[in-house]
């Protein structure tokens, strides 16, 4: 293929079916596709701060696909589809920095250099995709609102560059609203995929807990923490979902998930007719007692009727008087999120240490924390100083190598599913559908959070969401929706999401500066 074709094809929402058509019929090759990325990202990643490392085997690794493709081998489920990653997430011959001075050698810390691929990037290598770079988050992913606190300076929102571009996959969601990339993966404990997606405009899967690996991963929470991916369509987000989710002996836990995983995929349930009869169930304070902005609440509204349109019983508040939105705690007091499953992160940083091989340079938490005295994260000020407001983390701090106490969150996560359960069987629920926002965003370098409905609930009941555009705010934020089912639901709730993205069409490209 020469040059001259690249202009013809658009890369701009450019989604995985389109792209995988293209190669097949041999109107775009693989390394023409990376190649028309890659110049893509060194004309606007310089203004957006996306991407921190680029992956020097890109190229090398399209043009092996080519070569295969052409010898007519069976090639993997995204052959070809040039995506990113988080940078939290081990990948091979890049530093793992977390967004984070004191771990990257160029900005005066320590490189840390896994001797071996997380398992959700060895799944999209096996899957074939060409994997452009990782992405930018704040230190140690503990905002759910910007990167501004990264090494590598702020992330602009690619929707609305004044305002806050969502965290802590924020250079993630960002080089998908961009179209730097095709697809992302993102990572999530405190609301880290609802957020920057929902306020790029995106969809992104935040999954059941232990249906997708996050060993070798930089930890928040073991107990809490997901993989999930970030896309411009539902179909594009399902058919990611398919790579990620499933067993690994590397991550014990998604023994859990064996049996879960839908037959046919996580695309085999996507209908324009699938929101036909279902009940919905809407926000209200027996969810959360926080109200919506006037804003918000209009725009909610129409979204409603929108669901109605497409054939959807929606049932009010549906949690009234069950004592779920007394369960919420506020780690630090005046403000929303709560840290429950957190209190471990001293023992999980050391498990996740142990797992980076023999020569690393940071072995157990304890050189760790030497390692990165100079800002120190649980100190006044630091990046993960809330913690102390959590009950049982000052013993895990103390002997990291012990299994922590974690049974606040036990209780926590036991009573969240316990309601969650009763009310959607009295209600005979299909699914919640909320705007992930109560409010619009607040300004990029304000100091503001992001006014979610989701974050702490789902992540500590380990239940999975979806993100879906559903317009946008005045000020040009978008607004988007999310979709809420029990554990292991994702196939019904994206279901849910695609007949409201077919039906609406809410998302547009953005206006690149």
């Amino acid at each position: 293929m020469t040059d001259s074709k690249l202009p013809a094809f658009d890369l701009v929402e450019l989604t995985v079916e389109k792209a995988q058509a293209a190669m097949a019929s041999g109107a775009m090759t693989s390394e023409a596709l990376t190649q028309a990325f890659l110049d893509r990202i060194a004309e606007y990643n310089p203004k957006y701060n996306a991407i921190l490392f680029m992956n020097p085997d890109a190229l090398e690794t399209a043009r092996a696909i080519d070569r295969r493709r052409a010898a007519g081998e069976k090639l993997g489920p995204l052959a070809g589809i040039p995506v990113v990653v988080k940078d939290p997430m081990d990948m091979v011959g890049i530093p793992t920095t977390a967004g984070w001075a004191q771990l990257y050698s160029k900005a005066g810390g320590v490189d840390l250099m896994p001797s071996t691929d997380s398992p959700v990037v060895a799944r999209m290598k096996a899957a074939d995709t060409v994997i452009l770079g990782k992405t930018n988050v704040p230190i140690l992913s503990h905002t759910g609102a910007d990167a501004n606190d990264s090494f590598a300076g702020p992330t602009l929102n690619v929707a609305a560059p004044d305002l806050l571009p969502g965290g802590s996959s924020t250079g993630t969601a960002a080089c998908v609203a961009a179209s730097l990339a095709v697809l992302g993966l993102a990572e999530e404990t405190g609301g880290s995929i609802q957020n920057p997606a929902s306020a790029q405009g995106l969809v992104g899967i935040k999954p059941s807990h232990a249906l997708v690996p996050n060993a070798g991963v930089v930890p928040l929470s073991a107990h809490r923490d997901v993989v999930g991916p970030i896309a411009r369509c539902v179909r594009d987000a399902a058919l990611c979902l398919d790579v990620l989710a499933g067993f690994t002996a590397e991550d014990p836990k998604t023994i859990a998930g064996v049996g879960h995983k839908p037959k046919g995929g996580y695309t085999s349930k996507l209908s324009k007719d699938a929101l036909a009869g279902k009940r919905i169930g809407l926000y209200g304070a027996g969810w959360r007692n926080q109200p919506l902005s006037e804003e918000t609440a209009s725009l909610y509204a129409r979204a409603q009727v929108e669901l109605k349109a497409a054939g959807a019983i929606l049932v009010e508040d549906p949690f009234a008087g069950s004592g779920f939105a007394d369960l919420r705690h506020q780690t630090v007091p005046g403000q929303d999120f709560d840290a429950r499953g957190l209190e471990s992160v001293p023992y999980d940083v050391e498990q996740y240490l142990k797992r980076l091989g023999p020569d690393a340079a940071l072995k157990t938490f304890a050189e760790f924390a030497e390692a990165t005295k100079g800002d120190d994260a649980f100190a006044p000020g630091g990046a993960l100083h809330y913690m102390v407001y959590q009950r049982q983390f000052a013993a895990c701090l103390a002997n990291p190598s012990v299994p922590p106490d974690l049974s606040d969150f036990i209780t926590a996560r036991e009573s969240y599913l316990e309601i969650f359960g009763a009310v959607f069987a009295q209600h005979v629920l299909d699914g919640l559908c909320f705007p992930q926002m109560r409010t619009d965003l607040a300004g990029l370098h304000s100091g503001g959070r992001i006014d979610e409905t989701t974050v702490s609930e789902i992540n500590i009941a380990g239940i999975p969401g979806v993100t879906v555009p559903a317009g946008f705010y005045a000020s040009g934020a978008p607004f988007n929706l999310i979709f809420v089912g029990p554990k292991w639901s994702e196939a019904e709730i994206l279901a849910l999401a695609y007949a409201y993205e077919q039906a609406t069409g809410h998302r547009r490209a953005p206006t690149l500066l």
